[in-house]
């Protein structure tokens, strides 16, 4: 009788020639291997150590240089240095500032993940790439470089969580507040070393964009990946941007699943997570009166075109309040150009936003936002850890870009339909 795979399972499957079963651990070959400008470094020195002399398939390894660029300072500067110059010498992929990205969304949008992927990337959000179908996580510099070198990684196969949405989802429920009420719901470590995938009636008309931003925070709930799985939108995306042919995957119907969940997302309400972990989810209305001193729009999480798009809805007409620093970062440059002949940024501009180059910028507490003892940010970024963005003596609240944009107007922590009543409308389109 045939084994019936999960889709993390079937992935691996088609990679490996060891026995796949949950727990088991295997040599598995990986489809794209990637770092970033900070994870490089290390990851090109541990290469050297072992004796390397050549990347397993320049095509298939990037260095994105998104964390600290532009160079915010000397150390920097030579990070990247480092890792241009690696990229140079392998003949792998590089992106210099003015046509680089954020990782997770610039990728994609490249069209190196892709469904039925295998993809490893030393960054922890490398699960954004489970958007499209792919088993995309993250993993030390270390392991990275072994990577880099073999084409293969050894691999926990994972236990795997099934999560279906159902119902009609209201306009104003984004897919950060569908994943910001699944980690509520679970905790942190409530899927710890699991793939989360996600179905069920409700995903079919959950725009890419909102895919992304849920599977970039699977890692949140301590997922080893979060999956979609692949439908026509999936698909559509894929085949208009794929460097290199793909094969879906999908799960077999008598998968077996370490725990099944079903959730309706016409009960849902726009959340935030309060300080200082993801799983302290409130609806964004019973908050309180909690004041800001900054806004975030922008990172792997929400700077894509439709989260553009959303704020800039909210914001057309608007000026972010006296007391709020407002500040806006598309995460790549397609979405920076498209913005610009929409006529977003001018919206941003208008509502008295700084508008900065796509980067990572301040989520990581990296440059063009930091935070001071005492400050607030209401965040659009995965993670409101102490200090992640600046002072131990700061917070950050995660939103929606709804929600964030809203609360700049406001000046304070609020439903979005507070400052919009309850039509809809102003997201018709979008």
């Amino acid at each position: 009788m045939a084994t019936e795979f999960t889709m993390a399972e079937a992935i691996i499957a088609r990679r490996t020639e060891d026995r796949v079963k949950a727990g088991a651990i295997c040599r598995s070959k990986v489809d794209f291997a990637f770092a970033n400008d900070i994870t490089a470094p290390p990851a090109i020195k541990e290469f050297g150590r072992i004796g390397a002399g050549r990347i397993f398939d320049p095509a298939r390894a990037a260095i994105v240089a998104d964390h600290f660029t532009p160079n915010k300072d000397i150390a920097s500067a030579n990070q990247v240095k480092t890792g241009r110059g690696f990229a140079k010498k392998m003949g792998m992929r590089f992106w210099e500032t003015g046509r680089c990205g954020v990782e997770h969304a610039m990728l994609p949008e490249q069209g190196l993940v892709l469904p039925g992927d295998l993809v490893v990337g030393a960054d922890s959000h490398t699960c954004t790439g489970g958007a499209l179908g792919a088993l995309a996580t993250g993993m030390g510099s270390t392991d990275l470089a072994v990577a880099w070198a073999l084409g293969e990684v050894w691999v926990r196969i994972p236990e795997t969580l099934r999560v279906d949405y159902v119902g009609s989802r209201s306009p104003w429920i984004t897919g950060k507040d569908l994943v910001l009420d699944l980690i509520g719901r679970i905790g942190v470590g409530g899927a710890r070393y699991m793939a989360l995938e996600i179905g069920g009636d409700a995903i079919a008309d959950l725009p890419m964009d909102d895919r992304f931003t849920f599977a970039n925070m699977a890692i949140e709930a301590g997922g080893k990946a979060g999956i979609f799985v692949p439908d026509d939108k999936t698909l559509a995306y894929a085949s208009a941007r794929a460097a290199r042919p793909f094969e879906p995957v999908y799960p077999d119907a008598g998968a077996r699943y370490a725990k099944r969940m079903e959730i309706d997302v016409g009960a849902l309400d726009p959340v935030v997570a309060l300080p200082h972990l993801p799983d302290k989810v409130k609806k964004a209305g019973e908050v309180g009166d909690m004041r800001i001193d900054q806004v975030f729009i922008g990172s792997c999480t929400n700077g894509r075109l439709r989260d553009m798009a959303l704020a800039a809805a909210v914001l057309k007409g608007r000026k972010a309040h006296p007391d709020v620093r407002l500040i806006v970062i598309p995460a790549s440059y397609e979405v920076y150009h498209e913005c610009m002949r929409r006529g977003y940024i001018q919206t941003f501009l208008d509502a008295e936003a700084v508008v900065a180059t796509p980067s990572c910028g301040p989520c990581l507490g990296g440059h063009l936002g930091i935070l001071a003892a005492g400050e607030r940010c209401l965040s659009t970024s995965n993670r409101n850890f102490v200090g992640r963005m600046g002072s131990t003596g700061s917070e950050v609240v995660l939103a929606s870009p709804i929600a964030a944009a809203a609360g700049a107007v406001l000046g304070r922590i609020a439903d979005p339909r507070e400052l919009l009543g309850d039509d809809p409308a102003i997201f018709e389109g979008i």
